[in-house]
């Protein structure tokens, strides 16, 4: 049994390990097949880019016999030990910690790290801002808490001494158009900065005052002059964030929240300083110190009024000051907060502003309401869905480079697929992404209808479109959803191949991309390998759809260059009523075609003997009157030697037969009148072929027109021959 378990074992493996290789196998022949129809594609076989050197990945520990294997065992068994036999795939935090090596140059603009940091030294520079004040005024620092103060102070002050020694020598810079990420030179140009002598002022070490004065927090002030980090910080975080102006509205809040706080701090001192209680303007001490004074600060900046009258000259002072700055602060904060809330609204205000016109507009005009609900209908989807009326508006602000890499992220990966443009040059392709259009059309909107010209190509971005066809030309052929082509062979189409064979028509909201054909033609201008190529794709495709219509009258595609029509029927009965078929090759420029070949031989044959048998019976009447003119009898004597000598001729041209008639018949006859020489003649019309006789005396014609169906045939008699006729 253990022999027959084994067996089948390991045939089930074996089993197992050949479809495994089946598998593979189909799917490198599915790459390759990909390769092949696309040759831009990127193949899994090229050689990856060299990388910096890993550490090798870990094997799976051995797991005991009869013990469980390591994919069973819990996660949180797993463990790190150096002494084991066995290693682990990923390694502990703290190993990966102490391998950290920090760059030797950092990226302002881009560096996310350096925006984090930047937000450690902001958090402490706000602790210095706001703190300081209170801790100044409110008898909020007592001898109980102040190593509690003072721990927090110095993990500020080594924020600062880190971003000084470690971050800011570290930054990048541009001169003269380089980046430049030398250590001396990032050094030298921070040494230089004015941001460098704001932050050593930041960290005077006036502290050392306070084994004089005592822990006085004002002399910690110097702190507050690290404020080129906060506006540093402010630029790096707009410039990451997908909606800036929320922070915007809320970075001027705290403007004017800060600027109430420092009011209510100098409202608490003035208080201190007068008396608490003193007199009714002051604060008399009951409640939270704090609260109160903050919304005294409130009434005070915002002028609302109901205020105690100030009693002392310094009372009174001091409030004019704060109704002074009151009033100069709230209106700085309240056109700052008109702009943000501008600036975030801009666009919605453009939309409102162009939708108003265009209403006004189409009321001046007294355009229908269901055109107008249409408009407004398209004004609104627009809106919402992209967020702008016009994309170009945007990009065309930026460089050309930037807009292709704009347009390879959102379009490439559509394009590339478009069969048409398989195989072109991956330059040409970027051109053509570039000259791509945003459309958006509402539903039941016709992108293209029946027999128009067709000089865009449409790639649906998101929505769908139907196909119509049929009859009534209401028959549903097909729907293209989002990433389908169509339109494409219309860019390529010539002489009246480009005009579209069905109605196309937005079923919902459809956003599309048209590329037009000036645009393409311009690109192609620049690749003619490329335009070779496709020219003999939209033949091949133009050819394998060129079918006829089927039962229910569904319309052929295009032809680029449309069939020679046939030889008119007219004109071949004509030259056959009239004897001058022209069957023996004379008119073989006019491309008639000889069926029976052998037939028209034998024809030759026979035509050449009739031809030797009707000389010779012509010639018969002129040696009978030699025979009698010689013989020189009369009456009945004569009459019998010409009745012999007839008889004896008939026997001589009936055994004389076949030996007069050469194997090789002669050639036939031509007449007078068999058209001889055919030529041609370009008009702008189209060809003109023409015929004439030997004796050219009667011409034929055959003259195209502007309809492809349609020919004037003509025959043309010279004087001469209706001369002769008449007689």
């Amino acid at each position: 049994e253990r022999i027959g378990s084994a067996t089948s074992l390991s045939s089930a493996v074996i089993n197992t390990r050949l479809q495994e290789l089946v598998k593979l196998f189909k799917e490198r022949t599915e790459k390759v097949k990909e390769k092949l129809t696309d040759p831009d594609v990127t193949s899994d076989e090229e050689s990856p880019a060299t990388s910096p050197a890993k550490p090798a990945p870990a094997a799976a520990p051995v797991p005991p016999p009869g013990g469980e294997s390591e994919g069973d065992k819990p996660p949180g068994d797993e463990h790190y030990c150096e002494m084991l036999c066995c290693t682990f795939k990923y390694q502990p935090w703290l190993h990966r910690l102490k391998n950290y090596r920090f760059p030797s140059s950092i990226d302002p603009l881009t560096n996310l790290m350096y925006v984090l940091w930047l937000f450690f030294v902001v958090m402490a520079w706000n602790w210095n801002c706001w703190l300081i004040p209170v801790r100044w005024a409110f008898p909020y620092q007592t001898p109980a808490n102040i190593h509690c103060w003072l721990l927090v102070d110095y993990l500020c002050d080594l924020v600062y001494l880190l971003d000084i020694l470690v971050f800011q020598t570290r930054l990048q810079f541009v001169r003269g158009g380089d980046i430049i990420t030398d250590k001396k030179a990032m050094k030298e140009n921070y040494l230089r900065s004015q941001r460098f002598k704001m932050d050593v002022l930041s960290l005077l070490p006036l502290d050392f005052f306070y084994f004089k004065v005592g822990v006085n927090p004002l002399l910690r002030f110097p702190r507050c002059l690290k404020y080129m980090a906060f506006f540093e910080f402010n630029n790096r975080l707009e410039a990451i964030l997908s909606k800036a102006y929320i922070y915007r509205v809320i970075r001027t809040t705290a403007y004017l929240l800060y600027s109430l706080h420092v009011n209510s701090c100098l409202y608490y001192w003035a208080s201190a300083y007068e008396g608490l209680g003193s007199t009714t303007w002051v604060y008399d001490g009951e409640g939270n110190s704090y609260i109160r004074c903050y919304y005294w600060a409130v009434k005070t900046l915002i002028t609302i009024g109901g205020l105690p009258d100030p009693k002392t000259l310094f009372e009174i002072v001091f409030q004019l000051l704060n109704y002074f700055t009151g009033v100069f602060a709230f209106s700085v904060m309240i056109g700052q907060m008109r702009d943000v809330v501008g600036a975030a609204t801009a666009g919605q205000t453009y939309y409102r502003s162009c939708m108003d016109s265009t209403i006004k507009y189409m009321n001046f005009y007294k355009i229908p309401k269901t055109v107008q609900n249409r408009v407004k209908t398209w004004y609104e989807y627009t809106w919402h869905s992209q967020g702008m009326l016009d994309e170009s508006e945007l990009l065309v602000q930026l460089p050309d480079k930037m807009r292709l890499d704009i347009a390879i992220d959102v379009n490439y990966n559509i394009v590339s697929k478009v069969a048409l443009f398989q195989g072109c040059d991956r330059q040409m392709i970027f051109d053509m992404l570039k000259r791509l259009r945003s459309v958006v059309y509402l539903p039941n909107d016709y992108v293209c209808k029946k027999g128009e010209i067709g000089r865009e190509m449409y790639i649906i971005q998101a929505g769908q479109v139907q196909v119509l066809g049929g009859p009534d030309g209401r028959t549903v052929l097909v729907t293209l959803k989002a990433g389908s082509v169509f339109g494409e062979i219309s860019l390529l189409a010539a002489g009246g191949g480009n005009r579209r064979t069905a109605n196309v028509v937005a079923h919902g909201f459809a956003n599309l991309f048209m590329l037009d054909k000036k645009d393409l033609n311009e690109i192609l201008v620049h690749y003619p390998e490329s335009q070779k190529l496709l020219r003999k794709k939209a033949k091949k495709m133009l050819k394998n759809n060129n079918k006829p219509k089927d039962e229910k009258g569904a319309p052929r595609d295009p032809l680029i260059i449309p069939p020679k029509p046939d030889t008119p029927k007219l004109f071949q009965a004509a030259l056959a009523a009239t004897g001058r078929m022209g069957g023996k090759g004379t008119l073989a420029q006019l491309r008639w075609r000889l069926k029976e070949l052998k037939a028209m031989q034998a024809t030759q044959v026979s035509a050449g003997r009739t031809a030797i048998w009707l000389s010779r019976v012509v010639a018969l009447p002129g040696w009978l009157q030699r025979w009698s003119s010689v013989a020189g009898g009369s009456g009945q004597g004569s009459a019998k030697v010409d009745f012999a000598f007839f008889f004896f001729y008939l026997f001589f041209l009936f055994f004389s037969q076949g030996s007069s008639v050469s194997p090789i018949p002669p050639k036939s006859p031509v007449h007078q009148r068999s058209p001889v020489t055919t030529h041609k003649a370009r008009t702008h019309l189209g060809e003109e072929i023409f015929s004439k006789s030997s004796d050219s005396l009667v011409t034929i014609r055959v003259i195209s027109t502007a309809q492809e169906d349609e020919e004037i045939l003509a025959a043309e008699i010279s004087e001469k021959e209706e001369e002769k006729e008449e007689k």
